[in-house]
């Protein structure tokens, strides 16, 4: 049964029948799902939820799907209690939703193409598609071909060749073009309008985005139905933040969690070459004003995010704040998330603990407080990330003297190693 009422603009309030649309016809603000909240109160309860499946259908009665046709096997991702990361800042409980363990393409965009694929099927296209900065590419690729679709997915033509990769090996039409990720998202648009496609983060956005609120969902559950003091997470197209931030609200509102005190607060964090959303924060004004992305992290580099208003928002009322990185922190940020927890995260990652380094050492978020820090994708699409900075090794003779040598009189692997010997 779906707790589905329809759509309603964000903007002016305008009601709408569930259909394929995402703009309001009266003001052109955004669309958005919305429930029967007085009937999802008499049916969901925490003992309901235990009993559904450990992926993101778990949360169906929250989501605007009648009949999941994919992701059976998406969501669920650890969230771990990072002790050693904790340990070098200062930290007394500290975690990581880890997404770059979701599958099948090993970023947090399987839960939003679940949604939206299903929803696609569900309106009966045939054919899907997405813009994309490499992770949703290679998600809705996945997706498509499970539920066998006809798929169109549009990159920039400069994306990190393990992401293109990522997305031809499931058999779509790749469709490079020649720009960022704006430019890409405005021929969408056109796309989506000329042929009639489910192009799912433009004319199924709706449903798109609520797919991002199991990420939230699933951090309470996973801390005994309690939320975080502070939740930081990367800003590219502004989807995650505000939904997650949304998650947590319905929770509160269902009665599920409590509401802490004071509040949890959300950050956004974005990369210095591409911080439109923190720079308004930063300014204290709601104003969105468009840049040019040029940042190694590419996956979260849109200039003129569709949401970014909305984070803002999301940020405002939560008590939060923002952050960014140069190349430089992300980079670093990646190698001490990976030396300290054994996760390789991509530059949206390293983005990310980054900039939430800076806002804990600045004392907006207090280090005895709970905080959960979001990994939205693998390191293994983005070696190129890392060349250059990673300590050469060359090759020695099969010969215990030679090891001898290489460890260079130190006293033990493990100093010969933090040595950058071997």
């Amino acid at each position: 049964m779906s707790f589905v009422e329809g759509l309603q603009c964000r903007e002016c309030g305008r009601r709408s029948e569930a259909r394929a649309v995402h703009v309001c016809e009266d003001c052109f603000g955004p669309y958005e799902v919305v429930y029967d909240y007085a009937a999802l109160r008499r049916t969901v309860t925490r003992e309901k939820i235990a009993t559904g499946p450990r992926n993101v259908w778990r949360w169906a009665d929250l989501l605007p799907v009648d009949k999941p046709v994919t992701g059976f096997h998406s969501g669920n991702t650890p969230l771990r209690r990072a002790d050693r990361l904790a340990e070098v800042l200062g930290c007394s409980e500290l975690y990581i939703k880890d997404d770059s363990a979701n599958y099948p393409t090993y970023s947090y965009k399987e839960r939003v193409v679940s949604v939206a694929i299903s929803k696609a099927v569900e309106f009966g296209f045939d054919t899907v598609g997405c813009a994309s900065t490499g992770n949703l590419a290679n998600s809705v690729a996945a997706h498509a071909a499970a539920a066998g679709l006809q798929c169109f997915v549009f990159i920039p033509h400069d994306l990190e060749q393990g992401k293109v990769v990522g997305s031809q090996v499931f058999g779509p039409s790749v469709v490079r073009i020649k720009g960022n990720y704006d430019d890409v998202n405005r021929l969408c648009s056109e796309i989506a309008d000329k042929y009639g496609w489910a192009i799912l983060n433009v004319n199924l956005r709706p449903y798109y985005t609520e797919g991002a609120k199991t990420f939230g969902y699933e951090i309470a559950e996973q801390l005994g139905w309690k939320l975080p003091k502070h939740t930081i997470l990367p800003v590219a197209g502004g989807t995650i933040l505000p939904k997650v931030h949304k998650a947590y609200q319905e929770l509160i509102d269902l009665g599920l969690v409590e509401d802490s005190n004071g509040g949890s607060r959300f950050y956004a964090a974005q990369a210095a070459g591409c911080n439109p959303v923190v720079t308004a924060i930063e300014k204290n004004i709601d104003v969105i004003v468009p840049q040019k992305p040029r940042t190694i992290a590419k996956s979260i580099a849109i200039g003129n995010p569709a949401d970014g208003f909305y984070v803002y928002n999301a940020i405002k009322q939560s008590g939060g704040h923002g952050a960014s990185a140069t190349d430089q922190e992300i980079v670093d940020a990646i190698r001490l998330l990976a030396t300290t927890e054994g996760i390789w995260t991509e530059p949206a990652g390293g983005t990310t603990l980054a900039a939430a380094i800076k806002l804990i050492k600045s004392g907006r978020i207090p280090k005895d407080e709970s905080i959960v820090i979001g990994i939205t994708g693998n390191g293994l699409k983005t070696i190129e990330t890392l060349g250059g900075s990673l300590p050469d090794s060359e090759p020695i003779g099969a010969s215990l003297n030679e090891f001898d040598r290489r460890l260079n009189g130190k006293a033990s692997i493990e100093e010969a190693v933090l040595a950058g010997a071997i």
